[in-house]
């Protein structure tokens, strides 16, 4: 059973000393920014699902087979931060993951964050995607945003059930600015 981490300071001091990270939710809702944030305050290597294991150059997928093999082997490192939610592959990670962050913001900011990003990136691919996979805003991902809460967080929800790792939800700005305040201003 996942425990729910609810008080923001108990959470910062789960990752102060964590050395094995998992950020997961919607997309546009800020996890990869805040993965690259705590990859940077904790000097912990950044991997991007999407880029090292999902994506191959004009917006390919990966096999299956070769993905998970490539997430197996990445896990058994002893120190990084993940951004990508896929529960699909949760049976390669948690075991491994010391701490999850569920960035779970409302679906209208997740919509306008997609927008940004595609506004910033269009044309391009962005670092953390995958080369020659530039940024795009289709209905089916519009869609896939939109459904995320109904949809998709279910099956996350049944994913960290099953492992007995730490887990924050974050919820807001807010609430998303207080923990990164408490991070920084730990030694």
């Amino acid at each position: 059973m996942a425990q729910d981490l609810t008080d923001i300071a108990e959470a910062a001091g789960h990752l102060a000393q964590a050395k094995r990270i998992l950020v997961i939710g919607c997309s546009g809702g800020g996890k990869t920014t805040l993965a690259r944030w705590l990859s940077t305050r904790f000097d912990l290597p950044f991997i991007s699902m999407d880029r090292e294991f999902f994506w191959l150059p004009g917006w390919n997928s990966r096999p299956r087979a070769e993905q998970r093999a490539m997430i197996a082997a990445k896990v058994d490192q002893p120190r990084w931060i993940m951004d990508g939610t896929n529960p699909s592959s949760f049976d390669l990670r948690m075991p491994r993951t010391e701490v999850v962050l569920w960035v779970r913001m409302p679906r209208l900011l997740c919509l306008w964050g997609a927008v940004r990003r595609w506004l910033k990136w269009r044309g391009q691919a962005r670092p953390e995607m995958a080369d020659g996979c530039p940024e795009r805003l289709s209905l089916e991902f519009v869609r896939y945003i939109w459904t995320f809460e109904g949809k998709f967080a279910p099956m996350v929800e049944a994913g960290l059930r099953e492992h007995a790792v730490p887990v924050l939800q974050i919820r807001s700005r807010a609430q998303m600015r207080q923990l990164l305040d408490l991070l920084s201003a730990r030694p």
